[in-house]
């Protein structure tokens, strides 16, 4: 047994020292050395003599204060000396003596570590310039876009918190292939697909408000205030919160449930008016049916109506997508195929809107036929509005011949074109195309 720990062993003892070496072990995490003063209120007459004999002096007060500075010279006065005061401590309390600093720096050195682990992990699977990964960068460096919630997860398990954030990685990396595709994916079902359980990225869950913390990210928006605005936000993002926010809005079409035909969407087409059909009322689809041998589909709801109050005869059928093709429209697509009918698609002539009829096109070839968006129709459509760079790169993967040509008058002007600018052309058109 060397000095310092023969010199622990006696305080350690002593009763009389406790009270004093607990104080001893404050001011040495806070400050890491001997410095400081000590104070000890209500001393028993024993804990006073037991001090003084070290310090060399008396005590009669019962609040006593000494320099920790001072205890530490009577000790290189003892049979004990020399003597560290650090090993004292450590051999007294029977542990490392750490900082309050130094915990902290260890703190944030484990915290690190963690963040780098599934940072690693992304980057793995995606490469460092995903999404992913420079949301979580940008999480980690500037304590924003979910750092709060995860760090308070950490706090509780860190092993499971390392899984769930690799988890809300991997969604972000199936959002970017959701993106690139324009595919849309019901929520529970791309839940199920990244960890199992459908309800795992649902409002309110951590794991859901990770994920809408990186779609703030990306988008750079601020974090959703209510439940319309996060329906939105993952709308944005390809995915659908539930089966009754993807809508399509028809007018003309039967739809066949199970075995019949369905009798309320008869009512509608006797009464020729549009009505809105949710991904939910289509879930027992089996069949449709056209008024008419064509079937007339436009990317926005004012033109919908337009050409809806001003068709002559309304022996048509006409749908209204509202943007990129919802989950209801995809699955009406396949059965207004096999009805027979002819499928006319027009859009704006934008690069959102261009892309969207392109890969209508590539996902059916002729069968869907592109209509008013060539390039005369993108002339005549044109508006004052700029198209950014960014969005114009979406043009260079156009496919088909027609929507080709148009993009390339499209990169020439670098303004939008839209069908409200055409509309008396299309209605002309439906009303040409009826006879």
């Amino acid at each position: 047994m060397n000095n310092n720990e023969a010199c622990a062993a006696y305080f350690k003892d002593n009763p009389a020292y406790r009270r004093c070496f607990s104080e001893f072990e404050k001011k040495w995490k806070t400050y890491g050395r001997v410095t400081g003063v000590i104070t000890l209120k209500h001393t028993s007459e024993e804990e006073r003599r037991a001090i003084g004999g070290i310090l060399g002096k008396a005590f009669y007060e019962d609040t006593i204060r000494f320099p920790f500075a001072d205890f530490e010279k009577g000790l290189q006065c003892t049979k004990f000396a020399p003597v560290n005061f650090e090993e004292i401590l450590e051999a007294y309390f029977g542990r490392k003596m750490i900082t309050t600093q130094e915990k902290q720096r260890e703190k944030e050195r484990e915290k690190e570590e963690f963040f780098e682990n599934v940072e690693d992990y992304l980057t793995e699977c995606a490469g460092s310039d995903s999404v992913a990964v420079s949301w979580l960068q940008e999480m980690f460096y500037q304590k924003k876009y979910g750092y709060q919630t995860v760090i308070r997860e950490y706090g509780k398990d860190r092993e499971k918190t390392e899984k769930l954030l690799k988890n809300v990685g991997k969604a972000h990396l199936l959002l970017e292939d959701i993106q690139k595709n324009e595919e849309e994916y019901p929520l529970a079902v791309f839940s199920a697909e990244i960890s199992g359980n459908p309800h795992y990225f649902d409002q309110g869950t951590t794991a859901g408000q990770l994920l809408v913390h990186g779609m703030c990210y990306a988008a750079r928006t601020d974090y959703p205030e209510n439940a319309h605005q996060w329906r939105e936000l993952l709308l944005s993002n390809g995915i659908v919160p539930d089966n009754i926010s993807s809508i399509v809005h028809i007018y003309g079409l039967r739809l066949q449930i199970g075995d019949d035909w369905h009798p309320a969407y008869d009512a509608f087409c006797k009464r020729q008016e549009p009505c809105a059909v949710t991904m939910e009322n289509l879930q027992e689809l089996t069949a449709v049916q056209s008024t008419g041998d064509k079937v007339y589909i436009v990317e926005n709801e004012m033109v919908f109506s337009y050409l809806l109050k001003h068709l002559e005869q309304k022996n048509v059928a006409l749908l209204c997508t509202s943007g990129q093709l919802r989950s209801a429209a995809v699955k009406l697509m396949p059965f207004l195929l096999d009805s027979g009918v002819e499928i006319y698609y027009s859009g704006d002539t934008d690069p959102e809107g261009i892309r969207i009829a392109d890969r209508l096109w590539r996902k059916y070839g002729d069968r869907i036929r592109v209509w008013r968006m060539s390039a005369e129709d993108y002339v005549k459509s044109i508006s004052e509005e700029k198209i950014g760079n960014l969005s114009m790169k979406k043009l260079e993967t156009v496919e088909n011949p027609v929507l080709r040509e148009t993009a390339k008058e499209v990169r020439k002007k670098k303004r939008a074109g839209y069908q409200e600018n055409i509309l008396k052309d299309l209605l002309e058109d439906m009303d040409r195309m009826k006879e």
